[in-house]
């Protein structure tokens, strides 16, 4: 199978990301950002062991990701389980049962006239867009489930094929390596987003905003959407507001500290805390729950060297010069020599503008 200059580039950056200083679920929006070169598809899934259900999932910003919710419903589980072989919900059956990439007449348990024909379709698939999909468990090199990559083609593409699966299983060892997870460092992180939501202290939702809606799936995975009542975790939350408040006395010394729940995941680390609030809009006694939405440096730090648009080896050079690594370690690392490495460092100074290197991290590593 020959490949295209662009595919050959996005090879080249996944086998790059399973080299890293980093892995873990965190790396999978470039990850699918990658494969979409080496595969078309419309939409892409991660699906792995976590979240209050025992099943998170990652999902690209689409209308599927927009609906994703549904698969969680109970009605659209009993119906998957009667259509498909192994669930994700089923995670340690896929584990044992599914290797190498797989097709959807593969997952199926029935024929697909009568998958077009069950609640699943028709309440999870259908209003997702999804017709076809390419799946992949993803495992450790001892064998441990990592998680389910899934692929979804609507109705309009052309199904899956053979050079697909030839593609996604070549794949297979690099995904394993970078979405494995590694040591979590809440300190190399940098802040992505925050929001704010409103709530009674008895936890009903009084105001929300798209933008907190957004991190509060990205928080408790899909599984929670824009729903009246909050997670447990956050009535737990506010149930420990209360009793600071009760507790608490401004004139014996200073104010407790606001409680706060700290969650993380494939999207990053998440920071909710609570303060007491005036009343709003004649609710009486409100709660302010903020949001704030950490990201390793790493999952920032790609996409901004991707947008540069840099050759490979300048990608990759300027990418350890970003993390700190000191250029005779770069060029060991490499396998290049020392003037080979200052020769690159010279020409994306040049070409991005920059000085030195801490003006390249800040040029990297700022906010987006």
């Amino acid at each position: 199978m020959s490949l295209t200059r662009i595919q050959q580039q996005a090879i080249a950056r996944l086998q790059q990301m399973a080299c890293l200083d980093f892995n873990g679920p965190q790396l999978i929006e470039p990850v699918l950002h990658e494969l979409h070169h080496l595969i078309g598809f419309d939409s892409g899934c991660y699906f792995y062991p976590g979240g209050d259900v025992g099943l998170d999932a990652y999902v690209e910003p689409s209308i599927t990701r927009d609906t994703m919710h549904t698969y969680f419903e109970p009605q659209v589980i009993a119906s998957e389980r009667k259509v498909i072989r192994r669930s994700a919900h089923h995670f340690a059956e896929a584990v044992r049962f599914d290797h190498g990439p797989q097709v959807l007449e593969q997952l199926l348990a029935v024929p697909i006239s009568e998958l077009l024909r069950s609640d699943f379709y028709n309440l999870a698939l259908r209003p997702a867009e999804v017709f076809d999909c390419l799946s992949l468990v993803l495992r450790t090199p001892q064998g441990a489930g990592l998680g389910a990559l899934k692929l979804y083609r609507s109705a309009d593409s052309s199904r899956f094929n053979v050079d697909d699966v030839a593609m996604f299983g070549r794949m297979e060892p690099w995904l394993a390596r970078i979405l494995q997870p590694g040591e979590l460092d809440a300190q190399d992180s940098v802040v992505h987003d925050s929001a704010m939501l409103v709530v009674t202290p008895q936890g009903r939702l009084v105001w929300t905003s798209q933008q907190s809606d957004l991190l509060m799936a990205l928080a408790f995975g899909p599984s929670w959407h824009r729903r009246s009542e909050l997670p447990p975790k956050l009535d737990m939350l506010l149930q420990r507001l209360q009793f600071s408040g009760r507790s608490g006395d401004s004139r014996s010394g200073p104010a407790p500290a606001l409680p706060q729940l700290d969650l993380h995941n494939a999207s990053g680390w998440f920071s909710l805390r609570a303060t007491q609030m005036a009343a709003a809009a004649g609710e009486g006694q409100a709660v302010g729950i903020q949001i704030t939405h950490r990201v390793p440096r790493v999952a920032h730090l790609l996409p901004a060297l991707r947008a540069l648009g840099l050759p490979q080896r300048q990608h990759e050079l300027a990418y350890w010069l970003a993390r700190g690594l000191p250029e005779a370690q770069i060029a060991e690392r490499m396998g290049i020599s020392a003037n080979t490495a200052t020769y690159h460092r010279r020409q994306i100074y040049t070409r991005l503008g920059v000085q030195n290197r801490l003006e390249l991290q800040a040029r990297l590593l700022a906010p987006r």
